[in-house]
């Protein structure tokens, strides 16, 4: 049995029981060595000698091995002799490895019921750990309260830079444009029974009871919790939170405090901009749709907007921040080390605080109904 040239792989005894490598087994030669194989015909007790390798690497070992198994040979009951010590590692491994895969019993595919257990245990679990790093992040606020020192002004005053400041320009745009399409919906059905001034009223309360909050807050979510969770990921990936307990400093004080502080001063800012910026956008409409002039649509939001219903929107924006902010960090915190898992951490962040958000603001509508608010 020969390769390209005129070396031989193989030997195979006329009675088929004793096979003789010798020259080069490598990745590079299996084109070769396949079709040599698959003609030869061994039969056991097979004895395999490789004192003539002059290398061998595992892709031409794997292939030595399935060739001779699908010939019937079975590779455990084989006689492996003069093989070097390098030699016999790869070999070793090889099988090793083959039997692993063979007794490896495929996984059981679980019913729709299962699988709705399966999951609803996960997102328990997850919301345990949301609520574990919650008191920790508490009680890294308690500190931080007792020893106002150890709050890092300068991480801060960035982090509010990057949540606060360069989210206003979205917001903006996004909350106009939700108002003029909230106020021009509302309108088309308003003015087929001659009620067109009430657009104001149902803008203006809808826009601060739940649309500018919720909406801030989602931007927020999939902008700032995003940014957390990169960050804090990415500083875990390169080891400098290791670095940061090794100054003996604390990662909670030094990377999450700043972070969630910045977003419970930005989140409720920003909910107040992005009214004002979906009531403009509604007075827009309403001036040139509606026959209602930028004077009479501030006079009527004056009379039909009580200040109850602001309060109502703000009050909720710092639990949507401590939210985002707290899912955000905590899954940068413990992202796995590897730059897949920073991506996969930080995709269900984006998720996990849109559907918080979502949930809080479904629970508040129920609590302020109790309370009349």
């Amino acid at each position: 049995m020969t390769d390209r040239g005129s070396a031989r792989h193989f030997d195979l005894s006329d009675d088929g029981l004793r096979l003789t490598l010798a020259g080069a087994w490598r990745l590079a030669e299996l084109p070769a060595l396949a079709p040599e194989l698959a003609g030869a015909r061994p039969r056991a007790p097979l004895t395999v000698d490789g004192e003539k390798l002059a290398s061998l690497d595992s892709a031409a070992a794997l292939q030595l091995v399935r060739s001779l198994a699908a010939a019937g040979v079975d590779p455990a009951a084989i006689r492996w002799q003069g093989f070097s010590a390098p030699h016999r590692r790869v070999l070793d491994d090889v099988l090793r490895r083959g039997t692993a895969l063979a007794e490896a019993v495929p996984t059981a595919r679980r019913g729709w019921l299962a699988s709705i257990g399966v999951h609803a245990t996960i997102i328990l679990r997850e919301g345990v750990e949301h609520l574990n790093f919650m008191g920790e992040m508490l009680a890294a606020f308690v500190e931080v309260a007792r020893s106002p020192r150890r709050l890092r002004l300068r991480e801060l005053t960035t982090q509010l830079e990057q949540a606060c400041l360069n989210a206003i320009p979205v917001v903006i745009l996004v909350t106009l444009l939700i108002g003029v399409v909230f106020a021009y919906l509302l309108g088309l059905q308003a003015e087929q029974y001659g009620a067109n001034i009430f657009v104001v009223d149902g803008v203006g309360i809808g826009m601060s009871r739940e649309f500018a909050p919720i909406i801030v807050a989602i931007i927020v979510a999939g902008r700032s919790g995003a940014a957390f969770t990169a960050q804090l990921g990415s500083m875990r990936l390169t080891e400098e939170t290791d670095a940061i307990r090794t100054l003996g400093l604390s990662p909670m004080q030094v990377l999450v405090v700043p972070r969630v502080l910045a977003l419970l001063i930005a989140l409720p800012l920003l909910s107040f901009i992005g009214l004002v910026a979906g009531l403009v956008g509604a007075g827009l409409v309403a001036d040139a749709m509606l026959g209602i002039p930028p004077v009479a649509f501030a006079d009527r939001l004056h009379f039909a907007l009580d200040i109850s219903h602001v309060w109502a929107g703000l009050v909720k924006t710092p639990v949507f921040a401590l939210a985002v902010a707290v899912i955000g960090c905590r899954m940068g915190m413990h992202v796995g080390r590897d730059t897949r898992a920073v991506g996969l951490a930080t995709t269900s962040t984006v998720v996990q605080g849109i559907v918080n958000v979502i949930l809080l603001d479904a629970a508040f509508a129920v609590l302020f109904q109790e309370l009349g608010i």
